[in-house]
């Protein structure tokens, strides 16, 4: 049986994000409390890998693909953490995320620059990068999640030409 009974809970936030969280509130003309829930529920969901225990390794790539900069900043993660996070509980040395991609994922949320320069060493310098998000999306989904990234598929689709019909 689930549990339904909620709790208050109290968190300390600056001046400045409580006058945020009440003009959100005011435009959307909804209570403050729901703007918490709101934001809470929807962190959670896109954070789900951190709370499931049976998920480790390639697996929380994605969380960090998207939440890497805020992750690693506020919560002040240095590469040995960040390995200890991703990698502690993995069984299979294939789904190890590589100390050179933490290190990458680090460095993403310190200098740009910098991050693009490892990124093209770790790739092989073959291309020139768009926007760092853009392409660690890109670098970490086809080295650890087995997705090919839109650009290369549509050019491999451009390549065969259309499809023809096939005769029985």
């Amino acid at each position: 049986m689930m549990e339904k009974k909620k709790q208050n809970v109290s968190i300390r936030m600056n001046a400045s994000d409580i006058r945020k969280i009440r003009e959100v509130a005011r435009r959307l003309q909804v209570r403050d409390s729901d703007v918490f829930r709101f934001a809470v529920k929807n962190t959670l969901t896109k954070m789900t890998p951190l709370h499931d225990k049976t998920v480790s390794g390639a697996d929380l790539v994605p969380v960090f693909m998207e939440f890497g900069h805020e992750l690693t900043t506020y919560f002040d993660l240095d590469l040995d953490k960040l390995e200890n996070i991703i990698n502690k509980d993995v069984v299979e040395p294939s789904r190890k995320v590589d100390r050179d991609d933490l290190e990458l994922l680090i460095m993403s949320s310190v200098r740009e620059y910098y991050a693009i320069r490892k990124l093209q060493d770790l790739s092989g310098g073959e291309k020139e990068l768009q926007s760092i998000s853009e392409s660690l999306k890109e670098y970490f989904s086809g080295k650890y999640l087995g997705v090919v990234g839109r650009k290369n598929a549509d050019a491999t689709d451009a390549a065969q030409g259309p499809e023809r019909p096939s005769r029985a």
